[in-house]
């Protein structure tokens, strides 16, 4: 599947009219949603770190693939409410990623590397 199909496939599942009002509460409720996810990712690992002493079971897997599934749909939603596309999204990171790669600036911090 490509990332604007999964775009198109993901709104069905959005309760909330898609706008691009900042201050919506469908809008505000999509990035709380997606922090949300991606903390609920991180305590994952965090747990297998902890406990499992870094070892990821299959299980761990399909714990974290249904946490990362479920952070995509949220950065899919938030994207749609600002028409942007996904591959866009994709394709503009890879570019980001690209360029700092060239510049020897992967490493570091800060948007304007």
């Amino acid at each position: 599947m490509n990332f604007n199909d999964y775009q198109k496939k993901a709104a069905k599942y959005d309760l909330s009219e898609a706008t691009t009002d900042l201050k919506a509460v469908g809008f505000i409720e999509k990035v709380l949603g997606l922090v949300g996810e991606a903390g609920e990712t991180a305590d994952k690992i965090k747990k297998i770190l902890r406990d499992k002493d870094g070892i990821i079971s299959s299980e761990d897997k399909d714990l974290i693939t249904k946490e990362l599934g479920d952070t995509l749909w949220y950065i899919a939603s938030i994207s749609r409410y600002l028409n942007i596309s996904l591959s866009d999204v994709a394709t503009a990171n890879i570019a980001k990623l690209e360029s700092r790669y060239k510049r020897n600036q992967i490493h570091g911090e800060g948007d304007k590397r």
